[in-house]
């Protein structure tokens, strides 16, 4: 199939910007004179290549104003002075870059793209910054690569695109516009007279489910440790002139490590009340040695969810984290776990240990102590974190009779379960002073219209949102958008049926990561969950995240995550449907 002239291209550009784009359109330039044209070339001493010459005799790039057509994120067409300007800068920026073992031009395995900035390229785009420091460049060097379309980036490793010409990267543009199909990966629309490009991304419908996966899973026993062999001190060894016995010498092994689990104190509570605020799933809770619930924590049946067990230490419950992200250090947990009563808490990571102590979801009026050690050489690398945590103890007991050391309930059958942690705190304030969202001006958009109509138009945007990353196929959520279309009250209280869901769909996504993530450090890519997988879950909990941002701060404060999080790149239409319906 041939591909079009470069005129024929930009007749087809024009056209399409002129029709949908007007605002854009003025901003092309006229073309350039073959005088200036020529001139740029000698200035160079380079011989311009004959698309780069059609392109600019159509128009000489373009005003570099609001509105100005560009090439998705490879940025506007440079006029005729823009490419001397910026091959000059970028010639000189490359003089005292040495080559990457570049070959003689005339060998027949030179790689051109060895070198920083060839002297031969030129930079026809000012990239996403309107500016030098980016975009593509046209390959006018003799040979193989003669007139081919290449990539730069702020002094990135250049690379060359997959347009063989800039004839075929403007018979793609064309087929885009007029198609509205995606050019580098970004869909061309218009609005408001403008060319916009913007992402269009899409979602595994049916995401392999972590959970699902655990639950089919068993919880692993403890292998039981082995007696350790009876070490003689004296072994016979036999020779061949008789019987003698030989000294072995025993060495005492070092002692094992002390044990100091991140540990919360609830006063008054069971430890049944406390595990329930943790957010403890009722079918995973039984009793558990230490052993035990860190094996538990580390296999696949856990889900790298956080797994606790619960005592009483005195008039005070007590949880320690076995495994699983931290979670006695989260401002919202802390607060669950302190509601009417008193909660502290003693943490360490690495070199610093923390204590920080919560009445009835308020700071105590000492807030948070914590003390950082150095990184010292031996077996401990911060050893004063291990004293700190050891005179915290001692500390609490005597400012609130909370009596523990941890290595007398190692080997008790503590009650134990792993967690469905509690969601993160809604931020009333997110989002409120985003004035651009995705070229989109958010800022006049709020402050023109009227309250109730922005709520209706963010919530019917809300619920687009929750269809496209199919939030929207679980009755608690469908339940909810169709009450917040009512303007009626939504159940966003902590163990509500709808914070159970988004909490579910959190740990899902956590796990995926982990999984993938794991996948990846093992070079395994045909694990149970995908990275597909794991983009289907995330964008679930990032739609959640929008709906309790609109249920708990208000439509202003959730439109730019709404907005933002739009699969659609035709939302901005959508948007203005919604505003004057």
């Amino acid at each position: 199939m041939s591909v079009p002239a470069v005129e024929d291209s930009w007749v087809r550009i024009d056209t399409w910007l002129l029709r949908h784009a007007p605002v854009s359109h003025a901003l092309l330039r006229p073309p350039a004179s073959p005088s200036e044209i020529r001139a740029a070339a000698r200035a160079l001493g380079v011989r311009f290549h004959p698309d780069l010459v059609a392109s600019l005799g159509c128009h000489d790039g373009v005003e570099l104003q609001p509105g100005a057509p560009v090439l998705a994120h490879y940025g506007p067409p440079s006029r005729v002075a823009d490419i001397v300007k910026s091959t000059k800068f970028l010639r000189g920026v490359g003089a005292g870059v040495p080559d990457d073992d570049a070959l003689d031009e005339d060998d027949e395995d030179y790689d051109e793209l060895a070198t920083y900035w060839h002297h031969d390229w030129l930079l026809i785009t000012l990239g996403v910054g309107w500016q030098s420091s980016d975009g593509l460049f046209l390959s006018c060097h003799p040979g193989h690569n003669w007139g081919r379309l290449g990539r730069y980036f702020d002094e990135d490793t250049p690379s060359f695109t997959r347009w063989a010409s800039l004839r075929h990267a403007l018979a793609d543009l064309a087929d885009a516009l007029e198609r509205g199909r995606p050019f580098n990966g970004r869909t061309p629309l218009a609005y408001e007279g403008v060319l916009l490009w913007d992402h269009e991304t899409t979602a595994v419908p049916d995401p392999v489910s972590p959970l699902v996966l655990a639950a089919g899973s068993a919880e692993p026993e403890p292998e039981p440790e082995p007696p350790a062999p009876a070490e003689p001190l004296f072994a016979p060894e036999r020779r061949s002139s008789g019987a003698y016995l030989v000294m072995i010498r025993h060495r005492t092994p070092p002692p094992p490590p002390p044990t100091q689990p991140d540990v919360v104190f609830a006063e008054h509570l069971t430890p049944a009340e406390l595990l329930r605020r943790l957010g403890a799933i009722p079918d995973t809770s039984r009793p558990r040695t230490r052993a035990r619930a860190q094996t538990a924590a580390n296999a696949s049946w856990a889900a790298y969810r956080p797994m606790v067990r619960a005592g009483s230490a005195g008039g005070w419950a007590y949880a320690t984290q076995e495994g699983g992200a931290a979670q006695f250090t989260r401002p919202e947990v802390l607060r669950r776990v302190s509601a009417d009563t008193r909660a502290v808490a003693l943490t360490r990571r690495g070199p610093e240990v923390q204590v920080t102590v919560t009445e009835d979801g308020v700071p105590g009026p000492e807030g948070v102590r914590h003390v950082l050690s150095p990184r010292e050489g031996g077996g401990d690398s911060w050893p004063g974190s291990t004293a700190t945590y050891a005179r915290f103890l001692a500390e609490l007991e005597g400012e609130f009779g909370i009596t523990y050391r941890p290595h007398d309930d190692t080997d008790a059958e503590l009650t134990s379960a792993l967690l469905l942690p509690v969601l993160e705190d809604v931020d009333r304030a997110a989002n409120r002073y985003v004035a651009n969202v995705r070229d989109f001006d958010l800022a006049a958009l709020i402050e023109r219209t009227p309250p109730d109509r922005l709520r209706t138009a963010m919530g019917a945007q809300l619920r687009r949102l929750a269809s496209e990353t199919r939030f929207d196929v679980y009755d608690e959520v469908s339940d909810a958008l169709a009450r917040t279309a009512r303007g009626e009250t939504v159940d966003l209280t902590p163990d509500s049926p709808l914070d159970l869901r988004i909490r579910t769909l959190t740990a899902e996504a956590s796990a995926a990561r982990q999984m993938v993530s794991g996948q990846r450090a093992w070079h395994d890519d045909n694990g149970p969950v995908t990275q597909s997988d794991f983009s289907a879950w995330a964008l679930r909990v990032q739609a959640a995240r929008a709906l309790r941002e609109f249920v708990d701060a208000g439509a202003p404060a959730a439109a730019a995550t709404i907005l933002s999080l739009r699969m659609s790149a035709h939302w901005r239409t959508e948007l203005a449907a919604d505003l004057e319906g």
